[in-house]
């Protein structure tokens, strides 16, 4: 059964979704492996790199399509892609369905079966498949350390002869993934950490990795998952009132938040980032979904009142080498499991398939098993 991994050609993205190293587990289970000539480049594996692991390179798209029966991607396809799929083919992937109405209705034309990646149930079974998580826990991570390069201070404390230099203040919105890993990665530097999160429930994770747990006097409902269920506006507003002195107070603001399928919640109004020092850093890691800032740029970093806001997008492609590893290893691993004889089983009383599939024999399958669930690869935390 062939298997394809098409080079990904969204701006700026550099992972690939199958690295050398996982091409003899696929061959092992009967799997043929088939690469686009320079897929595996910008997170530094070169073409001889999967030829010596026992895939095929070709440089022809029409021929790497061709009698293909799953086509792994990072990135949701393009159109063109879609249309040199065969019919009945397996698609895995981010997919963002909300987002890409356009796609969706393609796939489903070329009755292709589309599994989303960020959909996949957060079950035991599904932890070594979970794509989201992985790749946003790098994103936590990588957040920080964006965040300390920007910023005009160090991070830990140093006591000197010319005299003591305070540590850099961290206060990070939304303690999913994400916000967790970004907290830990602060802790390490050296920073004085805060942390605030709807879940009261999360508390104990935060205080485990050294934060301080910001509590306000405000009910608020977990959602299924293990997800925050959306607030209200009045909720918001109260929220960003009591915050806004902790907000002041930090050198770099890192904000997680995202609801499923939905725009991301203003957690930081215009108001609260004229009234943090200049120089500070804001690193917002839901701009794919809008933004937690009210004055973050989509895809781009920016200065407002002196405080560097930065709303870059698909911050885990920063770090392709390890991006690509984990990554390869989540749809490898979706994609094992989902193998039997060398084929593939496509059984939605299989809780993985039924919850992930969004297409399948031209239908759409839009709200089956949670799929209006959404985020995107730098957010590891709903709220």
């Amino acid at each position: 059964m062939k298997v394809v991994v098409p080079k990904e050609t969204a701006n700026g993205e550099r992972r690939v979704a199958v690295v050398p190293d996982l091409v003899p587990r696929l061959k092992a289970a009967g799997l043929e492996v088939w690469i686009q000539s320079g897929a595996g480049l910008e997170s530094h594996h070169d073409d001889l790199a999967y030829q010596e692991a026992g895939a095929t390179v070709t440089g022809d798209i029409a021929e790497l399509f061709r009698e293909a029966k799953a086509v792994l991607k990072v990135q949701p396809p393009t159109l063109n892609e879609v249309k040199l799929m065969p019919p009945n083919a397996v698609l895995v992937s981010f997919l963002y369905p909300g987002r890409n109405p356009e796609i969706l209705s393609q796939l489903s034309q070329g009755s292709i079966t589309a599994l989303a990646l960020e959909l996949l149930p957060r079950i035991s079974r599904a932890q070594s498949m979970d794509a989201l998580s992985s790749q946003a826990s790098l994103a936590g991570y990588k957040a920080m350390i964006m965040g300390a390069a920007r910023l005009d201070k160090i991070i830990p404390m140093q006591m000197t002869a010319a005299g003591t230099l305070a540590p850099a203040r961290v206060f990070v919105m939304g303690a999913g993934v994400a916000g967790l890993q970004a907290i830990a990665t602060a802790r390490r530097l050296g920073a004085i950490i805060e942390a605030f999160d709807v879940r009261s429930a999360v508390k104990d994770e935060i205080e485990s990795l050294g934060a301080k747990f910001i509590e306000i006097p405000l009910e608020s409902s977990e959602g299924s998952g293990g997800y925050a269920a959306e607030q209200s506006e009045d909720y918001l507003r109260r929220q960003r009132e009591l915050l806004s002195e902790r907000v002041a107070a930090a050198d770099i603001l890192i904000t997680t938040a995202a609801v499923p399928g939905r725009k991301a919640p203003i957690l930081v109004t215009k108001d609260m980032v004229s009234k943090m020092r200049s120089g500070s850093v804001i690193i917002d890691l839901a701009s794919e979904s809008g933004g937690n800032c009210e004055v973050t740029v989509p895809g781009v970093e920016s200065v407002f009142e002196g405080v560097t806001v930065v709303g870059l997008f698909d911050i885990p492609s920063s770090v392709s080498v390890h991006a690509s590893q984990t990554y390869s290893r989540n749809v490898s691993t979706l994609l094992l499991a989902l193998t039997k004889d060398g084929k593939f089983q496509i059984n939605f009383d299989d809780e993985l398939v039924n919850a992930s599939c969004v297409a399948h024999s031209g239908e759409l399958r839009l709200g089956y098993g949670g799929a209006a669930k959404e985020t995107n690869s730098n957010e590891g935390n709903q709220q």
